[in-house]
This record gives C-alpha cells, sequence and structure tokens, in this order.
C-alpha cells in the first residue's frame, strides 16, 4: 500500500494544534458522562476527506482528563457504538472490578448501554485510557485519551503538554480506516503499522514556544504497535517519569529515546535552538529522521536557561521488591511467523484462530497463570522466544526490571522484550483481583498474548 506524502503546502496550511482535541476538567462529585461515539476528523491532510472514527466524545485523541492526585475519578461510560466496548485505564493501580478488561474484570458493554466507573487515583502521572473490547480495532480506530494525574505542588514549568504518538493505516485514495483488522500477516509479524503518522490526532503537529522556554511534555505511545525511536532537536531536556512513575533523579537526554506501544515517558525541556525551529524527530524505516513534534520559535521567555529541574515527588508504594523472598515465576513467549515454534504446534495454533502463545497458552484460559498471594514479592523472567519484540503490559500493578547484580531499574507498567532475548522483571503483589498481563501489540494480544494473574 501505498503511503501518504504530504505536499509543502498542505504541511504548511495544516500547521498547529489540532482543533478536535480539548481538556476535561477536574473530576466532580457526580459522574460525567464518557460516551464512545462515530465521528469524522481531519487526520489526513488538507485536501484529503475527513476520515470516520471511534472517538470519546467525538474527540480525536478522547478527552484529556486531568484530576488531582488521590482524587475518585468518576465516568458513567456511554456506548453509542453499533458494537459492545470497555474502557481500560492503563496505569492506574485500580480497583480490579473497574479495570475495564471485558471478559476479565467485568462484561462488555452492549450498544445503547452504559457502565460507572468509579475510583481512586493514589498516584501522580502520565496514564492513558482506552478501549479494551477487541482493543486491536477499536483502538486503531481512535478510542484512546489521555488520563493525567497532577502532583499537588507542579513542577517549575512554563506549560504541560500532551503529546499522543499514533499511526492509522488508512486508504491512500479516501483516507478511511483500512477495515481489515484478520490478515494474517498483521497478526503474525510486527502486528498494524500505520502508513500515516501523527501526533494528538493530526499528521502535522506542532506547537508554538519561546526561546528558553521551560515545557513539560508527556509522551503517550498510543499506537497498535509502532516503536517510536525519538530525538530532541533545538530542545534540551531530561526524563522526569517513566509510565507514569517519577524517576529518582532527572535524566539528561543525551541520545535517543525509544518508547514502545503503551509506554509513556514524562520530559522537561527547555527550548535552547537559536533559529526558529525545533522539534521531536523520529526515526523512520528510511533511516531518515522526520518531525514528530515541530516547535515553532517567536520571541523569548528569558534571557538565559533555568538551573535544571528538580525531582518529582515519587508516589506511594514504589518500595523496591525482597529478591531474597521473591517467588521466581517463568513466562516464555512462542509462535508468529518464523518462529521456532514446532510446525504441527503451530498449525494447531492457527485453526484456533491463534498465533502466539505465553507459558505455552493462547488466549486467557480458565485458570490464571499464576495466583498470588497479597503483598507476596515476585519476580517473572520473559522469555521472548519469537522473532518479534513484544510491549509486555502488566494490569493493577507496576514492576522494576532486575538488572545484573540485583540492581533495579525503574518502576513501569510496560516493558519492551526484544526478539530472542530474556529480561526478568520483579514486583510485589500488593493489588488484589484478576489482572491481565498481554502484549501492548495489540493484533499479537487479539491473536493469543494474553494471560492473567491473581491476587489474593
Amino acid at each position: 500500500m501505498q503511503t501518504f506524502k504530504p505536499n509543502r503546502r498542505a504541511v504548511l496550511a495544516g500547521a498547529g494544534a489540532s482543533a478536535l482535541t480539548w481538556r476535561a476538567g477536574f473530576a466532580q462529585s457526580a459522574a460525567v458522562v464518557l460516551t464512545a461515539q462515530r465521528a469524522n476528523a481531519q487526520i489526513a491532510p488538507e485536501g484529503y476527506p475527513q476520515t470516520e472514527v471511534w472517538a470519546y466524545d467525538g474527540a480525536l485523541p478522547g478527552p484529556q482528563l486531568r484530576v488531582p492526585q488521590g482524587a475518585r475519578l468518576r465516568r458513567r461510560f456511554v456506548n453509542k457504538l453499533d458494537v459492545a466496548s470497555s474502557i481500560h485505564w492503563h496505569g492506574i493501580r485500580i480497583d480490579n472490578a473497574m479495570d475495564g478488561v471485558a471478559g476479565l474484570t467485568q462484561d462488555a458493554v452492549p450498544p445503547g448501554n452504559s457502565f460507572a466507573y468509579d475510583f481512586m487515583l493514589p498516584d501522580a502521572g502520565s496514564y492513558w485510557y482506552h478501549a479494551h473490547t477487541n482493543s486491536m480495532e477499536q483502538v486503531a480506530r481512535g478510542l484512546s485519551g489521555a488520563l493525567i494525574v497532577e502532583e499537588p505542588e507542579a513542577p517549575d514549568v512554563d506549560r504541560d503538554e500532551v503529546l499522543m504518538l499514533d499511526d492509522w493505516l488508512l486508504d491512500p485514495e479516501t483516507a478511511q480506516i483500512d477495515p481489515d483488522f484478520s490478515q494474517p500477516m498483521t497478526l503474525s509479524h510486527g502486528g498494524r503499522l500505520g502508513n500515516l503518522i501523527g501526533t494528538n490526532g493530526r499528521f502535522n503537529y506542532a506547537l508554538a514556544v519561546k526561546r528558553h522556554e521551560r515545557l513539560r511534555l508527556r509522551l503517550i505511545n498510543a499506537s497498535n504497535a509502532r516503536i517510536f525511536v525519538l530525538r530532541l532537536v533545538g530542545l534540551s531536556g531530561w526524563q522526569v517519569a517513566l509510565d507514569g512513575m517519577p524517576l529518582p533523579a532527572p535524566q539528561p537526554v543525551a541520545q535517543e529515546m525509544v518508547i514502545a506501544p503503551a509506554q509513556r515517558i514524562d520530559l522537561i525541556v527547555d527550548v535552547t535552538a537559536e533559529g526558529a525551529q525545533s522539534a521531536i524527530e523520529r526515526l523512520g524505516n528510511d533511516d531518515q529522521w522526520h518531525t514528530q513534534v515541530g516547535f515553532e520559535i517567536a520571541g523569548q521567555a528569558s534571557r538565559a536557561r533555568r538551573d535544571p529541574p528538580s525531582a518529582l515527588p515519587p508516589n506511594p508504594r514504589m518500595d523496591l521488591p525482597d529478591l531474597a523472598q521473591a517467588r521466581s515465576l517463568e513466562m516464555k513467549i512462542e509462535g508468529g511467523a518464523m518462529g521456532r515454534m514446532a510446525m504441527g504446534q503451530m498449525r494447531t495454533l492457527m485453526q484456533g484462530g491463534n498465533f502466539w502463545t505465553l507459558a505455552g497458552q493462547a488466549g486467557l484460559g480458565e485458570a490464571p497463570f499464576a495466583r498470588l498471594s497479597r503483598g507476596e514479592p515476585v519476580r517473572l523472567r520473559l522469555l521472548n522466544d519469537t522473532a518479534f519484540p513484544h510491549a509486555m503490559h502488566l494490569h493493577g500493578m507496576h514492576f522494576r526490571e532486575v538488572l545484573p547484580q540485583s540492581k533495579f531499574g525503574p518502576m513501569r507498567d510496560t516493558i519492551l522484550t526484544m526478539a530472542g532475548q530474556s529480561q526478568e522483571i520483579a514486583f510485589i503483589a500488593d493489588t488484589p483481583g484478576k489482572w491481565l498481563l498481554h502484549c501492548h501489540m495489540l493484533a499479537h494480544a487479539a491473536a493469543g498474548m494474553t494471560a492473567w494473574i491473581e491476587v489474593a
């Protein structure tokens, strides 16, 4: 399929913030309605038709929800689509009944019906919400939005901007979303990759800034399968949080950043370019750098840069797991094209409509992958015995990668496992319930890469 090649006139005409992105205010005492519905959005360049999408409240991405840490979020989800749906609140350590996983924590909400989501927000940080019924299709059609939980005292920045990175697989003639979500190539290879890439619902998203302005940038990878490799141009900054969880100290951005599907990176950046433009650039398949987000510089915020930022305040329950007391588990990831699964086993798997397994199981089984006691430390080795990377996401809890000499990486809820490699994660099973563990390359999850654990 050919790709879009916007001309210079279309790019200049479409520069600026998306009019379809808006912010919801703080959570109120009564439940606010959040509606899944059909809508139209100008995703493609000017001159192409609008694209029909499925969107929350008709916005692409969905309404930006900003709520103070420790508050309660209440949303009555109303489904005006002609298919069932549900909402997962990604990264939130949440009451299990509110996790939104159809078939595990709740029934999918039928067309014309509603469901009341009501939960506390214990952790500050950058999170997001998205459909969790037939996620591969529903997220690809637009059902996602940002959920920002704000610290009691905001860091010293001039502006706070959310950047939802995404791609869309569109018909290059009609600009409509490709409706075929069952292609074996997509399911068995790297997942559904779009031919148009953008930010906040636009292919040419840009922000007006001033020199020496300090920005907090919340990067969210909302794509189905694309791994973004990013770099800063004309911006100098620090990583301050990953997957919502604050780092112990700001880490200078000295090289490229990798953000897998569902992961988040919080940056604090200073606009340092001497010219009229700066950017966040992405590495393309052509090994060339392309603008992901443009920053158009006009004016000056101050004469000089500020001192480096302070660390964000830690969230609760960020204690290190006790590896000496931890239960050891192992999950082998198998299947897919060009993998090492036996041909007969692969054929049997495909007859059931699947291409992938976790610990030998395709899809949610009757029994959990593991039953854990509340408060139990766990170390889980993920063995990627496939030819593709996988973004493994654990619901309900954050974990840390176990590094050499039993050191720990930062807290995350999604980890990128590379082909043919193994990684070990550790966490404290401190949130009771039935929790999904799956690949966030959503085509992989749809084709078997889902499991669950139970904490009681």
